[in-house]
């Protein structure tokens, strides 16, 4: 009995993290003490751009705007250097108030000088922080969106039915480092793998494009932190279980739950 107490609950599970690898330390860690075996298998790398010029043309009216908005961390870190470079402190640029996805991000933004962040509470994403009072009342305004190459439009169409003037600044890009699933088809098989982790629309795309068709992702449990990024997976008939608020604590209490009733694999 005391033996059974001991037992870690996601012990002996192996679990394969497709975050970019240096955003996937601290869940890593949380698997690796409730007695998991996290498995990296990055879906996105974020790399800088080719070239910036068209970045630094489009920062150009940024002592214009009334808004800078700053879609995640790495758009402040890719992006925010050349902003102070450019324009020099953040004190130079007094009429700009900043928002930002999350408390994250909102963080990277204060590191750079900056000392108020309007971020939404709870839930972080795009439809959280239109729903700030401050995202209400745009009309006339001009927003600078800061992201990467391609990013989610539902944020910049929607202040522009609100009446603002939106202009991109896009500071770097997302590939998918990985070109087939064997490596994870070759774990599950051997009683491996688990659970796949995946918390971005991105990330569910790319796994859908190099294993949507293979048989053993229809046996494996998918965890995600949002039903947005759910969506796909479920239109094809795959096990996804959606975390009911954001961030690792949540993700593991998830994998806890979802591992405990699909414990005979």
């Amino acid at each position: 009995m005391s033996h059974q107490q001991l037992i870690k609950p996601l012990a002996n599970k192996g679990i394969a993290i497709t975050r970019p690898v240096d955003q996937a330390q601290k869940l890593n860690t949380l698997i690796s003490v409730q007695g998991g075996i996290p498995i990296s298998f990055p879906l996105i790398e974020i790399t800088a751009l080719n070239d910036y010029t068209a970045f630094n043309q489009s920062i150009a009216p940024l002592n214009q705007c009334d808004w800078a908005i700053f879609i995640s961390s790495n758009a402040v870190q890719n992006a925010m250097p050349r902003v102070v470079e450019k324009f020099g402190s953040i004190g130079q640029l007094p009429q700009l108030r900043f928002a930002a996805i999350g408390p994250v991000t909102a963080t990277e933004l204060m590191s750079f000088g900056v000392n108020k962040v309007h971020t939404p509470v709870g839930q972080f994403d795009s439809e959280s922080l239109l729903a700030l009072p401050e995202m209400q009342a745009v009309n006339g305004q001009n927003i600078m969106l800061f992201r990467g190459v391609g990013g989610r439009e539902l944020l910049a169409e929607a202040l522009q039915k609100r009446g603002a003037k939106i202009t991109f600044a896009e500071s770097y890009q997302r590939i998918n480092p990985q070109s087939n699933h064997l490596a994870l088809e070759r774990l599950w098989k051997n009683q491996q793998l688990h659970a796949i982790v995946v918390t971005s629309s991105e990330a569910i795309r790319y796994l859908l494009e190099i294993a949507g068709s293979a048989n053993w992702l229809k046996n494996i449990m998918i965890c995600v932190n949002h039903a947005r990024v759910a969506e796909p997976a479920l239109a094809l008939g795959l096990q996804v279980q959606v975390a009911t608020t954001a961030g690792d604590a949540a993700m593991i209490n998830l994998l806890i739950e979802a591992l405990g009733k699909n414990s005979s694999g």
